[in-house]
C-alpha cells in the first residue's frame, strides 16, 4: 500500500487569492492512501522542498503529489527535490491547480475551489499507482553542427569551437557573413560593418576546430540529440576550390552580366564571379545558369584546337586562371556532392530576408528612385553599385529631398503584425550618415513612433533630430511618379493633425524582416515549429528562448525573430553555450517516460510510423515477421503512438493503464 504524501502551494496569491488552499489540503486528507497533507506559502522555495525531503528521509511518504504551478516549468524543481531526498524522480505526480485552477475560474472563487479539490485527486490516484522508472544514457558525438553563416551563425560556431567541439557552418552562399555583410555600418556607434565583420569571418575560417562548407545547404537530417546524422549538398561550383586562390582573375574576363544579389540587384556581377571583395572564403563561382558557354566550350566538353597555333581554344575564365582551378572539360555533376557528418547538437542561424518593394503598389515600387533599405545599404556602401556615392538610381544623379519610411510591411494587419524592431534604428542610421556627409540633402522621415529601446538608442535618435532630419508621426498614404524621376509624397503629420504633400527625389522604403523562403523545407527537415509571427518557434519564450520542441537543436538570430546584432550575438553564444552542455558531458539522459512497443503483441501494422512525430519508430524483424520498434533516444513520451496501436502493443512508461483510469475514476467521482 502507497504511503502518498500530498503538498498544496499559495503561490503567494497567485493560488491563494482565488482558492482556498485550506480546504484542498483538508480534502486532500480524506483520499485513499495519502497519509500526509501539507501546504506552504511557496511550495518551490527552499522551505517548501524540506518539508517534502524530510517526509521522505523520515520515510512517512513514497509518494510525493504537489498541488502548485504548471509542471512544464516546475515539476524538473520537485523531481530533482524528490530524488535529492532518496525516493525514485518518478514516484512523483504534480496537480496543476494554477493554470487549471486559480488563473482560469479566478472570478469563481468556489467553483475554482471544487475544481482544484478533483485535479488533486486525479493526480494522487495516479501517484497511487505509479512505479519507479529509471533514466538511461546514450553516448554523444562530440561536434556541432551550424546552419547559417550569418553574424548569429559565425559567433555560435567561435564560441562552440573554442570550447573544443568540432563545428561544421553551413552556408548556402559562397561566402559566410549573411546580411551584415552587405552593411555599410552599424548603429548606434557608426562603426564599419566590415571591420567589425572581416577579423571573425577570418578567424572562423582559420580555426582548427570550424569547417566551413560555404556554397552548401543541408540535404536531410536524421537521428536524435546527441547522434545526428546530417547530409550536407555541397553545390556545384564549376570551379575547383583546392586550387582558387581567389584573385578575381576569372572574374575580370568574363563577358557575360547577370544581376547582382549581394548588390540586391543595382548592378550587374559576372557569370564567373567573388561574391564581394571580402568573401570567406575568397574563391570564385561560376553561375552556370548564365554563363554564355564562351567559344563554343559547354561544361563537359574538350576544346576544339586552333589549326595555326595547335593550341585548344579555352574559354576567357579558362584562359584567365593561371592555378587550372577552372576546366571546363570537366563532366561536373549539376547536383554537386553529399557529405556526409555526423554530429551531438544542430544550431539553426539561418537569418532572415526583407520584404521587396514590390508587395507595396501604393508606394510606386515601379520607380527606380522607390528602394528599400538594404538597398540604401548597398548605394551607401564604398563597395556598392555607386562605390559609396549617393546617386538615384534613375539617372545617377546626387538626390536633393530624401524620404524615409517606416513600417512597410511591419505592423500591418495586411501583412506582418509584428514590429521588425530594427528598422527605425537603421532608417535614423542611414538618415545621419547621408546628413553627416550631405549636409544640403533635406531629409523627412516618416514614422508611426520611433522605437528605440537599446542601449544607447535613444541618445542616437536625439542627436539626429539636432542634426536638422525632419521627423513626422505619421503613415505615408501613397506616392505618385512624376515627370523627371521625382515622386509626390502623400503622408499625414500627426503632430499638426494635417495631411502633407511634397516632392522627394529619392524614396527609402523600411521593409519588414521575415523568414527566408526556403525556411518551410528546413523546418520540415528537423522537425522545427513556427509561432504565430511564423518565425520558428522556441521551446518557452522565457525559459527556452534558444531551446526547440526537438531536443539537441537550438536557434539563434533572427529566424527566431527579429532582433538587433547585439542581441543575435548574445543569442548565438547562448546557443552555443546550451549545445556544448551535451557535447561536453560525452552522454545525454534519456527521460524514462518514452514508449516502448511488446514485439510479441505488435501486428506490424505500421499505422504508428507515420504518425510519430520525432519519427523515433521504424520497421524491424523479429520472429520472422515484420514488427514496430522505437528508439528510445528520439522519442519524447508524447503518446501519440499509444493511442493510435490497435493492437495495444505500445505502452508509455508514466502513463500506463492503472494510472490513466484511477485519474478517470477520482476525476468523475
Amino acid at each position: 500500500m502507497a504511503k502518498v504524501g500530498v503538498y498544496v502551494c499559495h503561490c503567494g496569491s497567485n493560488i491563494a487569492g482565488v482558492i482556498d488552499v485550506e480546504a484542498v489540503r483538508a480534502f486532500a486528507e480524506t483520499l485513499p492512501e495519502v497519509v500526509i497533507a501539507r501546504k506552504d506559502l511557496f511550495m518551490c522555495s527552499d522551505s517548501g522542498q524540506e518539508m517534502v525531503k524530510k517526509d521522505i528521509r523520515d520515510g512517512l511518504v513514497d509518494r510525493v503529489v504537489v498541488a502548485a504551478c504548471t509542471p512544464r516549468t516546475h515539476e524538473p524543481i520537485f523531481r530533482a527535490a524528490v530524488e535529492k531526498a532518496g525516493l525514485n524522480k518518478y514516484l512523483f505526480e504534480m496537480a496543476n491547480i494554477r493554470d487549471q485552477g486559480s488563473w482560469v475560474h479566478s472570478h469563481d472563487h468556489e467553483g475554482a475551489t471544487e475544481k482544484a479539490k478533483k485535479v488533486v485527486a486525479s493526480a494522487v490516484g495516479k501517484a497511487r499507482n505509479l512505479e519507479p522508472l529509471e533514466d538511461t544514457f546514450v553516448p554523444v558525438t562530440d561536434a556541432a553542427l551550424v546552419i547559417g553563416g550569418g553574424i548569429a551563425g559565425i559567433n555560435a560556431s567561435l564560441a562552440l569551437a573554442n570550447m573544443g567541439h568540432k563545428t561544421y557552418l553551413v552556408e548556402k552562399q559562397p561566402s559566410i557573413g549573411g546580411v551584415m555583410a552587405q552593411l555599410d555600418k552599424t548603429f548606434p556607434s557608426n562603426d564599419c560593418s566590415a571591420c567589425i565583420l572581416t577579423p571573425m569571418m577570418v578567424e572562423v575560417n582559420s580555426h582548427p576546430n570550424i569547417e566551413i562548407l560555404a556554397y552548401s545547404e543541408v540535404e536531410d537530417v536524421s537521428g536524435y540529440i546527441g547522434n545526428f546524422q546530417v547530409k550536407v549538398r555541397q553545390k556545384q561550383a564549376y570551379v575547383d576550390w583546392s586550387r582558387c586562390t581567389g584573385c578575381g582573375d576569372c572574374t575580370q574576363k568574363c563577358p557575360s552580366k547577370t544581376p547582382d544579389g549581394f548588390n540586391c540587384n543595382m548592378s550587374n556581377r559576372r557569370a564567373a564571379y567573388i561574391m564581394f571583395p571580402q568573401a570567406v572564403p575568397k574563391k570564385a563561382v561560376v553561375d552556370i545558369e548564365h554563363c554564355l558557354n564562351c567559344a563554343g566550350r559547354e561544361i563537359g566538353t574538350l576544346p576544339t584546337i586552333n589549326e595555326k597555333t595547335g593550341r585548344p581554344i579555352l574559354a576567357p575564365c579558362e584562359r584567365a586562371c593561371t592555378a587550372e582551378a577552372i576546366n571546363r572539360s570537366i563532366a561536373f555533376n549539376p547536383q554537386g556532392a553529399i557529405k556526409e557528418i555526423e554530429v551531438g547538437a544542430i544550431i539553426v542561424a539561418t537569418g532572415f530576408q526583407v520584404m521587396e518593394k514590390d508587395w507595396f503598389k501604393e508606394m510606386a515600387p515601379a520607380s527606380p528612385n522607390v528602394v528599400t533599405a538594404l538597398q540604401m545599404e548597398r548605394i551607401i556602401s564604398a563597395t556598392g553599385p555607386t562605390e559609396g556615392k549617393l546617386l538615384r538610381p534613375s539617372d545617377g544623379e546626387k538626390p536633393h529631398t530624401i524620404t524615409f519610411v517606416s513600417c512597410m510591411g511591419s505592423r500591418d494587419e495586411h501583412f506582418h503584425n509584428y514590429c521588425s524592431r530594427v528598422c527605425c534604428m537603421y532608417m535614423i542610421k542611414q538618415a545621419r550618415l547621408i546628413k553627416e556627409k550631405y549636409p544640403e540633402i533635406a531629409i523627412n522621415m516618416h514614422f508611426i513612433d520611433v522605437r528605440a529601446g537599446g542601449k544607447g538608442y535613444n541618445e542616437y535618435y536625439i542627436n539626429a533630430r539636432e542634426l536638422g532630419i525632419n521627423f513626422f508621426r505619421g503613415k505615408v498614404g501613397g506616392m505618385e511618379m512624376l515627370p523627371g524621376e521625382k515622386l509626390r509624397v502623400l503622408a499625414y503629420d500627426g503632430d499638426t493633425a494635417s495631411n502633407i504633400e511634397y516632392e522627394s527625389d529619392l524614396v527609402v522604403l523600411a521593409t519588414a524582416i521575415e523568414l527566408p523562403k526556403d525556411a518551410n523545407v528546413l523546418a520540415q527537415k528537423l522537425g522545427l515549429q513556427f509561432c504565430g509571427s511564423n518565425f520558428f518557434r522556441e521551446l518557452h519564450p522565457k525559459l527556452g528562448p534558444v531551446e526547440t520542441a526537438i531536443e539537441g537543436v537550438f536557434l539563434a538570430g533572427c529566424c527566431q525573430g527579429p532582433k538587433d546584432i547585439p542581441n543575435t550575438v548574445s543569442q548565438a553564444k547562448a546557443a552555443a553555450a546550451a549545445a556544448s552542455a551535451p557535447l561536453s558531458q560525452g552522454k545525454v539522459r534519456i527521460e524514462a517516460v518514452i514508449s516502448e512497443i511488446h514485439p510479441e503483441v505488435c501486428s506490424g501494422c505500421g499505422i504508428c510510423i507515420p504518425l510519430c512525430p520525432y519519427h523515433a519508430i521504424n520497421m524491424t524483424t523479429y520472429a520472422d515477421r515484420p514488427r514496430a520498434q522505437i528508439e528510445m533516444s528520439a522519442c519524447k513520451g508524447c503518446g501519440v503512438c499509444t493511442s493510435a496501436c490497435p493492437s495495444g502493443a505500445i505502452v508509455l512508461h508514466g502513463y500506463e493503464e492503472a494510472q490513466i483510469f484511477a485519474q478517470i475514476e477520482a476525476l468523475t467521482a
